[in-house]
């Protein structure tokens, strides 16, 4: 089967722009990597309580600054979807703070019931939603910083996100099922059977035609939004699939696990583009808005001096050769 324009394109691009390089970011494990809407920075939360942003300067990423506050592990983050200078962090701790990059201050403490793991923030910029080890989700105003809705659930929730249209929520289940509720009713719409497995990971991508989900049996699934209806899946991971990215067109998506590598496919074939090596599991990936550069940050030990020692290292794969 002939490889597809698309294809043939992107990897002559990674072939000279194949190289990876690794930033000073945490004294610890990193386990979330975001980018501003606009792509100026990169915002990374980490295991050691912090969240560090950095500024994209050509081919490299500058730090400009350490936001310090939570009380426990940074485990997700994300930036607001249209204002390039504000993201949110959702911690062990239970809180969750929102920050300017302005300011580079903390503008507000939400307190929540329990420890918050997964986060993300509503396409038109008004909610966020954050969900905790408990299985509850709670909806919180984006301005007044006050909780709108809460929703128990009765099985475990992986991960949240609203669809692109902003009227409608999915989150991920540890039975395999996509659940999706309409917003702001939150009402059940459907419940999907997607995986056999635990379905880990869940992105919409940014034309609005598919969403992917990952799953603990390896797979990848790529459904369609408008049928809700599985048109692929990509099988090339051996472990649980973690996180997952789309690029700024829509064309590519990547996978990561405990694979040594980084899959990246072609959306509409689900051929393989390019593989990114690592040397341990990878956390989290971000494809750039605008670039084919990809965030991600891996299980990394500082073996150099200390094998127990955690490297707290921000990756950027897809820089020139020559850089």
């Amino acid at each position: 089967m002939a490889l597809s324009p698309y294809v043939l394109a992107m990897q002559e691009l990674f072939r000279a722009n194949t190289r990876s390089r690794e930033f000073p970011a945490h004294g610890a494990k990193v386990h979330s990597v975001a980018w501003s809407c606009c792509g100026r920075r990169l915002a990374s939360g980490s295991f050691d309580k912090t969240a560090s942003v950095f500024v994209l300067e050509k081919d490299r990423l500058v730090k400009e600054n350490n936001y310090r506050g939570h009380g426990d592990s940074v485990d997700q983050l994300c930036w607001h979807p249209s204002n390039p200078d504000l993201f949110v962090t959702a911690s062990g701790d239970k809180t969750i703070r929102i920050w300017d990059v302005r300011t580079t201050k903390c503008i507000a403490t939400v307190n929540t019931k329990g420890e918050n793991i997964n986060i993300c923030w509503s396409p038109d910029g008004q909610t966020i939603a954050v969900g905790n080890k408990d299985d509850v989700v709670t909806f919180i105003d984006a301005k007044t910083h006050r909780s709108k809705a809460e929703e128990q659930f009765k099985f475990e929730v992986n991960e949240i996100s609203w669809n692109n249209d902003n009227n409608m929520f999915f989150l991920t289940n540890g039975n395999g099922c996509i659940n999706i509720l309409s917003y702001p009713e939150l009402k059940p719409i459907q419940s999907i059977n997607a995986h056999p497995s635990n379905c880990i990971c869940i992105k919409f991508d940014p034309m609005g035609k598919y969403f992917a989900t990952g799953s603990a049996d390896a797979l990848v699934s790529l459904w369609d939004v408008d049928e809700l209806v599985c048109v692929r899946c990509f099988s090339r991971l051996d472990w649980p699939v973690r996180t997952l990215s789309f690029s700024h067109d829509g064309k590519m998506l990547a996978s990561a696990s405990e694979d040594h590598f980084i899959d990246i496919a072609e959306v509409e074939t689900g051929e393989k583009l390019w593989e990114v090596q690592c040397e341990s599991p990878t956390f989290t990936v971000a494809w750039h808005p605008k670039r084919p550069l990809l965030a991600f940050a891996c299980d990394d030990k500082d073996g150099k001096y200390d094998s127990s020692r955690e490297a707290g290292t921000v990756k950027l794969f897809g820089l020139p050769n020559d850089s």
